[in-house]
């Protein structure tokens, strides 16, 4: 391995400007040049097509079934966890530490996190957007804030439920429910809030009225 290194920093070293562009032509002329062949024995593939077996069961299945499921507003899987509104705009910090509920052993047998263990989901892992948590009346603003890459998620407040995919189709981009064990794991207790991670803990962006009006519309 350290011979085969140093023999193509070498070559690197070596090939210059046009040398490059030509030893390159002349590899990738070689091999479309080559003939392609099989070596060894070969059976076909025993496993059905996975696309059309999803299709197959799609097509047996009764062409009524969702009338089975009632209207969408009915489902508690559409029914998000619940917020008050945001009285003022602050900022606070939130460790989302998470304790086991069950012992995490090794095949051996061996434990290695034993139940009650706590840690920092964030020593492990990155969130990589941030969450705008917002209830149905601040869609709008949720909108014209969030970054292309963040998840907008819709909290309840009072009977203000909506349904998210008719939203989410509406605006051409996907909105989630507020669930309530994200709600407990990111510590939300009012909305607007916008969440973020820096470094070993979230930082959580609460916004009143009047930073709402303050900021309507504008991308952050």
């Amino acid at each position: 391995m350290i011979a085969e290194t140093r023999i193509r920093l070498g070559l690197c070293g070596l090939l210059r400007g046009t040398s490059i562009m030509a030893a390159s032509a002349a590899m990738a002329s070689a091999a479309g040049a080559a003939p392609s062949s099989t070596i060894g024995r070969t059976w076909p593939i025993a496993e059905p097509d996975a696309l059309s077996e999803i299709e197959g069961k799609a097509a047996a299945l009764p062409p009524n079934l969702g009338e089975a499921f009632g209207p969408r507003a009915s489902w508690s899987a559409m029914k998000a966890a619940a917020l008050p509104v945001a009285a003022a705009s602050r900022i606070r910090n939130v460790v989302p530490f998470h304790t086991l509920g069950f012992d995490i052993a090794l095949p051996g047998g061996k434990t290695l996190y034993p139940k009650g263990f706590t840690f920092n989901p964030l020593t492990y892992v990155k969130l990589p957007q941030r969450l705008v948590v917002v209830h149905p009346r601040d869609l709008a603003w949720a909108l014209g804030t969030a970054r292309p890459a963040d998840f907008i998620l819709l909290a309840a407040h009072g009977s203000d439920q909506s349904d998210p995919i008719e939203l989410g189709e509406k605006a051409e981009r996907p909105i989630f429910i507020l669930e309530e064990r994200v709600k407990a794991r990111l510590g939300l207790t009012v909305a607007p809030v916008i969440v973020a991670q820096s470094g070993m803990h979230l930082v959580l962006r609460e916004y009143g009225r009047e930073a709402l009006k303050a900021q309507k519309g504008t991308a952050r």
